[in-house]
């Protein structure tokens, strides 16, 4: 586990203790209970074995040990459930947080990062933090509570038994330690067998029609089985390792056994007054390690920790949050965009954008011309706030980004790509994402205005026709109507047009860029293509012009008003 790792663990124990105070307070009372429960059971054995005579006594026994059972349980339940809502509010927090941080970020931000590995650190990591604060910090607390309340009642009762089982008690962690440093190295390399598997898994999917016409299926199919292979026996080398503390607990227990029982051998031969003294310290010794069984077999909870610990610390810091006294909103009826002097550089020796000076206003659309390259995809991110400007700023009517409520700003965007993101569900579903609160005659205008009337009539169900991820079951063309509709139902004042047809044929492009010159239509636009239809599209509109290319290389930086 690295350095970095600790605080983190030791921030989450922390916070975990804190939450679970009231579950430990029902978890220690129950340990109180079944002390009580022990010591009616042992006066009704006695009785049972003629030891002890008095049959009022053995009724009052009878009816204490079955009150203590019934409290016994009633606390039980009461705490798994806390432990059960500790667990859930822990990974609602770390989810979000791990959420949070992916948004903050987008996709700019997240650049070499793997889905597989980013979407496992959201799902299978913050899943492994349920163990840990559900299980492992109840369970520690008790393991200190529980063994010191029993150990102390049974000094008092018979110092030497105390005795036995205190050292009993203390040899259990000793040998759970040297356990747990295997079972933590195992989890961790088990962790990291998962991730591969994932990450070989998503890909694989991906690229299943590239692996059929390779005809690479089974060679795909004989590594995937290797790597499951892999999950499997380093997932049974965390178990076995496990294994080797719960062994631990139950030779310390056995020892305490024996030994107490042979310390009142004499006295559970025959009557003897002692009976049901030896009998409440025999019954005392299951109670003793039953809290340390408890923490034994969430032991690899905690080890588990320590493999995800680093995934969580390995992820990219959020930007800062915008001090509140700044946010301000701005009139969404109309968008001026602006440039000044902005500059960006992934590698300072080469920037992307130096010293960009730019206004569109409202009702106008911006052209970005330029190679692949060039810059127009960064121009795009930095409106929408996926990177920030190494110099300069961007405003939008004379408001900084930053400044900006980020769902006021988030309203005033439209945003189609070059490939749009379909989702799995229906087509309503797919295009109301844009506003799910939208009325029925918003939609069917959209529909209408995006020219999707003809391939809903076309489909069996219509529009609640379902469509596979990934936009499976609709052309390219058609999957960009959608993200036009969508766009046409959000109706925000900017709109930004990422290579909306980079991957049409003529023909399809060419209705593609009809249906956006009617949704430019009194909207602040910006088109980045290379697309000479669209250059031509943009003409007839009056569109403004930045050929990237010349402004890199020029002597001179172009200034557009």
């Amino acid at each position: 586990m690295s350095k970095a790792a600790k605080p983190w663990i030791k921030s989450e124990q922390k916070s975990g203790f804190r939450a679970a105070r009231l579950s430990l307070l029902l978890s220690s009372a129950g340990i109180a209970f079944g002390v009580v429960q022990a010591g009616a059971a042992a006066r009704l054995l006695a009785a049972l074995l003629h030891v002890q005579q008095g049959g009022l006594a053995v009724w009052g026994s009878a009816a204490v040990f079955i009150c203590a059972v019934l409290v016994r349980a009633w606390l039980q339940v009461r705490a798994e459930r806390g432990n059960f809502e500790l667990g859930a509010a822990a990974r609602r927090r770390l989810r979000g947080q791990v959420l949070g941080v992916l948004m903050a970020l987008g996709p700019a931000g997240l650049r070499g990062r793997h889905s597989a590995e980013l979407a496992a650190t959201a799902v299978d990591r913050v899943e492994a933090m349920d163990g840990f604060h559900a299980r492992w910090v109840p369970a520690t607390g008790l393991a200190i509570i529980g063994p010191a309340l029993i150990g102390l009642v049974a000094l008092l009762t018979d110092w030497r038994s105390g005795l036995i089982l205190v050292i009993a008690g203390l040899c259990v962690p000793f040998a759970m330690a040297v356990a747990g440093i295997g079972a933590g190295i195992a989890a961790k390399k088990q962790f990291l067998a998962m991730t591969r598997l994932q990450v070989r898994f998503v890909d694989r999917i991906r690229g299943i029609s590239s692996i059929v016409l390779a005809g690479r299926m089974e060679d795909e199919a004989k590594a995937l089985a290797t790597a499951a292979k892999e999950l499997r026996e380093r997932t049974m080398r965390v178990l076995r390792v496990a294994f080797l503390s719960s062994t631990a607990l139950d030779l310390a227990a056995a020892a305490a056994l024996v030994l107490i029982v042979i310390r009142f051998v004499p006295v559970l031969r025959g009557a003897h007054e002692l009976a049901p003294t030896a009998l409440f310290l025999v019954l005392l010794v299951p109670e003793f390690f039953a809290p340390l069984r408890g923490f034994a077999a969430v032991y690899g909870d905690r080890m588990a920790v320590e493999a995800v610990a680093e995934e969580f610390q390995a992820l990219p810091e959020a930007p800062p949050p915008v001090p509140p006294v700044h946010i301000r909103s701005v009139a969404a009826h109309g968008v001026t965009l602006a440039f000044e002097h902005v500059t960006f550089a992934w590698d300072e020796a080469r920037p992307v954008l130096e010293n960009l000076s730019l206004k569109v206003g409202r009702g106008e659309m911006l052209l970005l011309t330029g190679a692949s390259g060039a810059g127009k995809s960064t121009v795009i991110d930095l409106i929408l706030g996926f990177l920030a400007p190494r110099s300069g700023r961007i405003t939008i009517n004379g408001a900084t980004l930053e400044d900006l409520v980020p769902a006021a700003r988030t309203r005033m965007l439209g945003w189609i790509g070059q490939k749009p993101v379909i989702f799995a569900g229906t087509i309503e579903e797919n295009i109301r994402f844009a506003n799910p609160a939208a009325s029925e005659d918003e939609l069917q205008d959209a529909i209408r205005n995006a020219h999707l009337e003809e391939l809903i009539a076309s489909l069996p169900q219509g529009i609640k026709t379902p469509l596979g991820e990934g936009g499976f079951g609709v052309s390219g063309g058609q999957a960009q109507r959608i993200a036009i509709a969508r766009a046409f139902l959000k109706d925000a004042p900017l709109l930004l047009l990422d290579e909306p047809t980079s991957h049409l044929d003529p023909a399809v492009e060419r209705d593609i860029l009809e249906s956006l010159k009617h949704l430019s239509a009194g909207r602040t636009v910006v088109l980045a293509t290379h697309s000479s239809q669209a250059m031509e599209i943009a003409k007839t509109v009056g569109a403004k012009r930045i050929d990237l290319d010349a402004l890199r290389y020029a002597s001179w930086r172009g200034v557009v008003a």
